[in-house]
Order: C-alpha cells, then structure tokens, then sequence
C-alpha cells in the first residue's frame, strides 16, 4: 500500500495539518517537531503528490489552453513555442479544443470552477470572446495569440503578429520582380488577419500605381479547394493575371495546382505566394514564397507573459507585436 501523509502524522505524533505544513514550509513549527516530521518522512520513503502540494501553496502549476482545433496547419508550432517554456519551468499544460462546440466548452468551464489550472493561453474560438472576456474580468489571468491589433478595451492582453505589413512585403515582392496584374485569394471576411492582409497587399500596389480590381480579389476560406476554385474561377472569366497572393498555405497550394493543371508555369507565367511558411511550403514542388508568421515565437511569448505575471509582473495592456517576414522560394523565383 502507498505511504499516506496520514501514516506519516501517526508515525511522528503529529496532526496531518502538521505534516502538511512541513511539506509547504508554511507556518511557525517548532524546530524539534519538524525535524521529527522530516525523519519519519525519510524512514517511510514518503512521496507527497505534486498536485496536492501546489493546491496547498495555491498553485496548479497548470496553464490551461483553448484552441478552436488542432487540425490547423500551424498549430503545432504555437504548441511547441508554448510548452517549451512552460516545462522549462516545471508546469504542465491541459489543453481544450472547441472541436464539439458548446459542449466543449462546458467541459472547459467545468475546469475553469474547478480552478484545475493557474491562467490561460487562448486562440479564441469563434464566439467565445465575452466568455473569456469574463473569466479575465473576474481574476482568471489570461492571454490571447490573436489575429488583431487589440482586443476591445485592451481588456486581455495578447500576443499576435503583423499581417498588414507582412502582407505588404508579399505586394513589394511582386512589383519587384515585375508582376503587377495579381489575384488575391482571401480568408473569410468575419476574420481579422483577412482584413488586415487585403489591406497591407492592395495599398502596396495602389501606391505603386497598379490598383487591384475588385474582381481580382476572390473570397476563400483557407482551403486548398479554395486556392484552386480562385484560379479556375479567373481562368474562366477571363482575367488576365500574372500572380497569387493567398492569404494561407493551404489555398496558395491550391492556386499552384490550378495554375499548373491550365498549362501554366509557376513561376514563370503565374508567380504564386502564400501566408504562414506551414513546414510544409519549403517542401512543396516548386517550394512556397510566404509571409512567415512566427507562431512559435508567439506561443513561447505569450506563455512568459503568463508566468510573468506569476511572478508579480502586471499583464500587459498593450499588444505584444511580433513581426512576420517575408520569405522568398521558387513559387516566385526561377
């Protein structure tokens, strides 16, 4: 049978309030009476549970994470950025997904009034942002990896990227290697980052004199099948268009496919370029030109501003901007 703080306290003569104490190093003992408690922990090989000693010193050492799946492409890397800094200092993480919906997240609130974890890291789901925005409110120390400038009221503090300017250095890429008539395959409307990235590509080329045409510019949702409908949808209307700009991985390699299926080459007749650099699009035939986002940068630094905070350093109130970059591969380059 395992060692139980209670065959612990019977042992030295002690309360297990007393052994308690002695494990959590709270409270005034006496000397002689919490060395008594540490030998007959040593002589019974006592192992106190984790969880129990961190519920007593008022910690989990869990962050909890919400995410509306993990089927998205880049996914992992937030993930990865984030659980690096977290074992690094000895916490775990209990990761939700907004998979089933509502009853996801039941299931999440039943954890959160539970108090199963210390704070949040967030990739909001659709819909949930009063939700969170409460939680915030009511003390649950939180942080979101979003796609906009800044959460109404700076009520959360988040961490996110530059999507109008990484945008931007996609249209610049463009002009300069001489392609001014471009498609643009979008996100759906309802998301920030699409905004943000239609703007930043269109301003760069309506300063340069090449204003994009409405009809150039073709709703997608982030799929492969939408890369591909976008360019099929141009071929026959018949646009005339030497370039792509996809607003996601996925659909630029649909756009590629198209483009290729029509007797068409990429690049030298249609120079095509996505949004994301997945690790997938430095392997991809002919290999991706992409806006990089640094979605494992932003998942290690939303996760030390959360242990910061642990820590006694206030949330910010303004957004933590790290920068996309663009990079250059063959979908652009001969």
């Amino acid at each position: 049978m395992p060692i139980t703080i209670a065959d612990v306290a019977a042992r030295a003569k002690v309360s297990k309030t007393t052994v308690s104490r002695v494990l959590n190093g709270k409270g005034e003992l006496d000397e002689s009476t919490a060395a008594r408690v540490r030998a007959v922990i040593d002589e019974l090989g006592y192992v106190p549970s984790a969880r129990a000693v961190n519920l007593a010193r008022g910690r989990t050492r869990v962050i909890g994470m919400l995410v509306p799946s993990l089927t998205w492409p880049w996914m992992g890397e937030v993930l990865q950025g984030a659980v690096d800094v977290l074992e690094a200092e000895e916490y775990g993480l209990l990761l939700f997904t907004f998979n089933r919906g509502d009853d996801s997240m039941r299931q999440f609130a039943a954890q959160v009034a539970a108090k199963s974890f210390d704070g949040l890291l967030a990739i909001e789901p659709e819909g949930t942002l009063s939700y969170l925005t409460t939680l915030h409110s009511r003390g649950l120390p939180m942080v979101l990896i979003d796609d906009r400038d800044q959460i109404p009221g700076g009520q959360i503090p988040t961490v996110g990227t530059t999507n109008h300017s990484g945008a931007a250095d996609a249209a610049r890429h463009l002009l300069e290697i001489g392609r001014h008539k471009p498609l643009v395959v979008t996100g759906p409307s309802r998301f920030g980052c699409t905004v943000q990235r239609t703007d930043g590509f269109t301003s760069v080329f309506a300063e340069a004199g090449h204003p994009i045409p409405d009809t150039y510019v073709l709703p997608g949702d982030f799929t492969v099948a939408c890369g591909a409908d976008g360019v099929k949808q141009a071929i026959a209307a018949g646009l005339d268009f030497d370039a792509v700009f996809c607003h996601n991985d996925l659909s630029a390699f649909g756009a590629v496919q198209a483009v290729q299926d029509a007797g068409r080459r990429v690049p030298e007749d249609v120079a095509v370029v996505g949004f994301d650099d997945i690790p997938m699009a430095a392997h991809h035939q002919p290999a991706l030109s992409t806006v990089h986002q640094p979605m494992r940068e932003m998942g290690e630094a939303a996760a030390r501003t959360l242990l910061a905070h642990f820590e006694g350093t206030a949330l910010p109130n303004r957004p933590t901007v790290i920068p996309a970059t663009f990079t250059a591969r063959a979908s652009t380059q001969p």
